[in-house]
């Protein structure tokens, strides 16, 4: 279980360093240089990362909450609703990426959420919690710093995004989270 905390205390902690600390983070710009923290910042937190998912097996595994199985239906189409605003983030903006303002952080919220309709035991509490906690502060922070919206574009764009969006969820779902999380889904 140490190392599970470590890793999320790290990958966390890397994260809200450019949200909480934005002082911190330009006097490392400046003496670092742009691409040097970019590259430190890449490191801490693949590191925080590899450290959850090393401890993942070792974390309290014991049920917190036991959800009913209708939950699972829910949480597949907010995974998809999820996959399309990640898509929706990296895509030439379109109109969903303008209302939406901050697709990714939109994302990771629903992502979470819809892992904790579905996962009652501690460490996934811990991980879930973690990412979605984090993400209403990062959308908190990102709102106060008055970060640009992204302009509304073509539907044409929406269309492109739902396409992918769905068929990363797809493959997802038929295929991948099992290699991705070791646990098939259908």
């Amino acid at each position: 279980m140490i190392l599970f905390i470590l890793g999320l205390i790290i990958f966390f902690g890397a994260h809200a360093l450019p949200t909480a600390a934005r002082g911190v983070r330009d006097g490392l710009i400046g003496r670092l240089g742009e691409g040097s923290y970019k590259g430190l910042f890449s490191l801490v937190a693949l590191a925080g990362f590899a450290l959850i998912i090393i401890g993942w097996r070792g974390a309290d595994a014991s049920l917190l909450y036991s959800p009913p199985p209708y939950l699972r239906h829910i949480a597949y189409l907010l995974m998809a609703i999820a996959m399309i605003l990640i898509v929706a983030a990296y895509a030439p903006a379109g109109r969903i990426a303008h209302a939406v303002k901050h697709p990714m952080l939109a994302a990771v919220k629903v992502w979470a959420f819809a892992h904790l309709l579905t996962n009652g035991e501690v460490r996934s509490v811990l991980l879930f919690g973690a990412f979605l906690v984090y993400a209403v502060i990062d959308r908190i922070a990102v709102k106060r710093r008055g970060a640009p919206v992204p302009a509304a574009g073509p539907w044409s764009a929406d269309i492109a995004v739902i396409l992918i969006g769905a068929a990363v969820f797809a493959a997802i779902f038929f295929y991948l989270h099992r290699y991705i999380a070791g646990v098939a889904l259908i």
